[in-house]
């Protein structure tokens, strides 16, 4: 039986004494995309989220969750930090500021705490599947949970279907 890894987001969680289920998955960038993650982790598909970050003009970070198979509404994500205009970080800053790579991204764990956004149709849900930190990684946890150690809040983040 192979060593579980622990990773900075699964160690924020036991820090905060947060129950969570690990699972692990294979494969690439380009054929693994979210829908295909829980179908092979059995995991139904609107609990699984991406983490997208995001940066206003004075170069502040935010941070958003939102369902895979939605798209970020920038206009409705600037006007849940206040902001007038946000712009998506660029791929090749992401490591810099969060110290996660594109894919493999988690709102939890980041180097530091930025303001943090849960699409509001999700908080319907009790639990949501997010980025384990590391490429192959992904934890479901209760919403409420994520909520409270990210400081996070419900918005409305996405484009209309």
């Amino acid at each position: 039986m192979g060593k579980q890894v622990k990773t900075n987001a699964m160690r924020l969680l036991d820090a905060n004494k947060v129950s969570y289920e690990a699972f692990h998955y294979y494969g690439n960038e380009e054929n693994t995309d979210g829908t295909l993650v829980a179908r092979m982790n059995q995991r139904d598909v609107k609990l699984v989220h991406k983490t997208l970050v995001a940066k206003s003009a004075k170069n502040e970070l935010y941070v958003f969750i939102i369902p895979i198979t939605r798209e970020l509404d920038l206009k409705k994500a600037a006007l849940a930090t206040g902001e007038k205009k946000i712009e998506m970080l660029p791929h090749k800053d992401l490591q810099k500021y969060t110290g996660y790579l594109k894919g493999g991204c988690s709102p939890l764990g980041m180097k530091k705490l930025f303001p943090t956004f849960l699409e509001q149709s999700s908080s319907e849900q009790n639990k949501v599947i997010v980025s384990g930190g590391k490429k192959g990684h992904i934890i479901e946890l209760d919403i409420a949970d994520l909520l409270r150690v990210v400081n996070g809040q419900p918005a409305h983040l996405v484009k209309e279907a």
